[in-house]
């Protein structure tokens, strides 16, 4: 699988990814910090564009060297277009300019390109909030674009999970939400010990099927419901082919909030709901996933909890006076969080070596990050499909 990477950050992707053989055929991201994490570990794969010139704007640079620049054979063949275009648009905690604001307009940019690639498979990932933003026309309009159909907004608005059936030359879309906190994968990832919910969307060229089998567990795309759901339970959803594995990977995975998943179709006429059993999970009430290293937390104050020590419990306030203090996370526990390794993104930068690498640009880069969990949950999850669909199982 060749993939290209946008909006590339410092590659939860490539972390995710690299235990399947796959290979990177260019990243692309234009703050200067994660491209410096890019060169140093990855000296081999393209990075498109130019750094930032002294004096350039933003929106010049931009221009200039973001990803939609990259024509169709720049980089050679591509199987899957994967990136988290820009979020503060969508996200409830900004302004939510949508689709109308340069970086939420990004998200109509990456449809392009994977038009402009011609890529198979396409992964995008956001904040949940791009379900309300516009009152949902901004996720109506970037479904309707992949899909190349004009999907309706669903009587209720957006669910957490759904499906769409492509147009002529379109993708087959599905999306769900995951909490990286309840993700776990082959190997050695592990669940992510924080609440940060995303909007994960898989597309297939022409296939709605393999989108959804992508992201929806076997059990739940048998299609028999059962008589009567508690409140909390969580929904996995969608339909498939007949996947005759039994899929390899989470033990529990994201949620739905107790919503039947919505289909959406490309017509004018009203979305309707599908049956799907159940999948594990408790359900966080609400989405804490700010920025995750700006959040304080609590630590026992007579532990270390350094590059080695493990991150410590929550903060017991009936002892806090005592035993315990309030402190900004280590940048390595920002690491653990996202689940990349110890010191990845110490680096040297900008003529210091790597021991005197600033914290801030740290935070920021893994703040923004995706989840390597829950990437590495979704490749394993197209691995096998791959790998079925050449033994002619599917």
């Amino acid at each position: 699988m060749r993939y290209l990477s946008v909006c590339s950050g410092i590659e939860a992707a490539t972390q995710a990814w690299h235990p399947l053989g796959w290979q990177a055929a260019a990243f692309s991201d234009i703050e200067a910090f994660p491209r410096a994490v890019l060169r140093y570990h990855y000296p081999d794969v393209p990075l498109h564009g130019r750094d930032r010139a002294a004096g350039e704007s933003l929106e010049d640079y931009a221009d200039a060297a973001g990803f939609q620049t990259i024509k169709g054979d720049d980089y050679g063949p591509v199987d899957l277009l994967v990136g988290g275009t820009p979020c503060q648009s969508f996200s409830v905690a900004g302004l939510r300019g949508g689709l109308d604001d340069q970086r939420g307009n990004l998200a109509l940019e990456y449809v392009r390109l994977a038009e402009r690639l011609g890529a198979r498979r396409i992964i995008w990932e956001n904040v949940p909030g791009v379900f309300s933003t516009d009152g949902g026309e901004a996720f109506r309009r970037i479904l309707s674009a992949l899909a190349r159909a004009d999907v309706a907004i669903p009587p209720g608005g957006w669910q957490n999970a759904g499906i769409v059936a492509p147009g002529i030359s379109g993708y087959g879309l599905a999306w769900r939400v995951f909490d990286a906190q309840y993700v776990r994968s082959d190997g050695h990832w592990r669940a992510a010990p924080q609440r940060r919910r995303r909007v994960f969307l898989v597309g297939y060229l022409g296939d709605w099927r393999r989108a959804a089998a992508v992201l929806f567990e076997p059990q739940s795309l048998r299609g028999d419901s059962p008589p009567r759901r508690d409140t909390r339970q969580g929904i996995a959803c969608g339909v498939a082919p007949s996947l005759t594995a039994s899929g390899r990977g989470v033990e529990r995975t994201g949620e739905t909030r107790g919503q039947d998943p919505v289909v959406a179709v490309p017509s004018a006429d009203p979305a309707f709901t599908l049956p799907a059993r159940e999948c594990k999970g408790p359900l966080p009430e609400r989405d804490l996933s700010t920025v995750i290293c700006e959040v304080p937390v609590g630590f026992n104050a007579r532990q270390d909890t350094g590059t080695t020590g493990e991150i410590s419990g929550p903060l017991d306030s009936g002892r806090a006076a005592q035993a315990w203090r309030v402190r900004r996370l280590t940048p390595v526990e920002c690491e653990r969080l996202q689940r990349f390794p110890d010191n990845f993104t110490r680096i040297p930068y900008r003529g210091k070596p790597a021991i005197k690498c600033p914290d801030g640009p740290r935070y920021k880069a893994l703040g923004n990050s995706m989840a390597v969990n829950a990437m590495a949950w979704i490749g394993q999850r197209i691995d096998l499909l791959d790998r079925l669909e050449q033994e002619g199982r599917l």
